[in-house]
């Protein structure tokens, strides 16, 4: 008898272990599994009620990177080249506790397998971390090779406003984030097995295809997130008109938005043993429901703050409002 491999990645997708259980445990698991959907959908629409941008991108965002680079972040011009790199993965670490990004971090812990030793433990994590990259970075690079290119025909580039006076920048940010939250939102539904899993082909042939997708979701922000400190970065490199330029800063901009949840990663995974993955991967119904409930709260948060919460801002359709909007 051969030894099951260690190492070997969870994926996204639960429909095939839902169907085990509910031949095991009957109809209880099926109503289980749309428990967690609906509360994860009701928790994302709650966090998108709740959520101040003003907090999380002046507060949070401005003052870390004020701290990091030591003068006035928006105010201040950016001095050259290299003072654009750094102010480009300043910007993005800045910008790291974003729910999406929160949501990307839980996700990605089901795709870790499990290994003995520190090393073991230590290459089997950077496995899924480094296809997530792959995916972030092919998309933020060709994102900002072809926004410098465009110029200011990039409506996130753009000082035009609609009739009802909202940002043109803004409409490219809702149609983007409707996408990425629509596209969270089906992965978390296909990791419950509630739908078909878009997935599951190219997994048999490409296992870390989720990794990847995951990525390229995180690198999908920038071409949405209308943070002043992106946009400022932004125009700097479409001043200079050098598509690489504005690849390689799109791309450490993209880094410094995952490089805090990476290192936590690290942080459990090392100093924790393998608890977290052997924690994980002793209940596949665990897997399911955590990778589910992650990505089904990032996808319902995302597209409704996006498509709903931000047009109501401008007189399209209505959303409630706090005192602190």
């Amino acid at each position: 008898m051969s030894r099951p491999r260690t190492g070997s990645a969870v994926t996204l997708s639960g429909s095939a272990r839902v169907g085990a259980a509910v031949t095991a445990g009957g109809l209880s698991a099926t109503a289980g599994r749309f428990r967690v959907v609906a509360g994860s959908v009701l928790a994302g629409v709650a966090v998108a009620v709740a959520w101040s941008f003003e907090f999380a991108d002046r507060t949070v965002g401005g003052n870390v990177a004020d701290a990091l680079l030591g003068y006035d972040a928006a105010g201040s011009v950016i001095a050259g080249s290299a003072a654009g790199a750094l102010f480009a993965f300043v910007s993005g670490l800045a910008a790291t506790f974003t729910a999406c990004n929160i949501a990307a971090f839980a996700a990605v812990a089901p795709l870790l397998g499990e290994g003995r030793s520190t090393g073991r433990r230590v290459a089997v994590l950077l496995r899924p971390l480094g296809w997530l990259a792959v995916g972030m970075l092919a998309v933020s690079a060709t994102y900002g090779a072809v926004g410098v290119l465009l110029g200011e025909r990039l409506p996130q580039l753009s000082m035009a406003t609609t009739a009802a006076g909202m940002p043109v920048r803004l409409v490219q940010s809702t149609v983007v984030f409707g996408v990425v939250g629509a596209v969270l939102v089906w992965l978390g539904l296909a990791a419950l097995g509630v739908v078909a899993d878009p997935l599951a082909g190219v997994r048999r042939r490409f296992r870390s295809v989720d990794a990847v997708v995951l990525g390229g979701l995180i690198g999908a922000f920038l071409v949405g997130r209308p943070f002043g400190l992106f946009f400022k970065l932004f125009r700097y490199a479409a001043d200079r008109s050098d598509p690489l330029y504005g690849a390689a800063v799109f791309a450490l901009q993209s880094l410094g938005n995952v490089v805090v949840l990476a290192l936590v990663f690290v942080v459990l995974v090392v100093a924790g043993r393998g608890r977290l993955v052997r924690w994980l991967q002793h209940d596949p119904e665990r897997v399911a429901r955590l990778t589910g409930a992650a990505l089904l709260v990032a996808g319902g948060f995302t597209f409704v703050y996006w498509v709903v919460r931000v047009p109501a801002v401008f007189g399209y359709g209505w959303f409630p409002t706090l005192p602190w909007h």
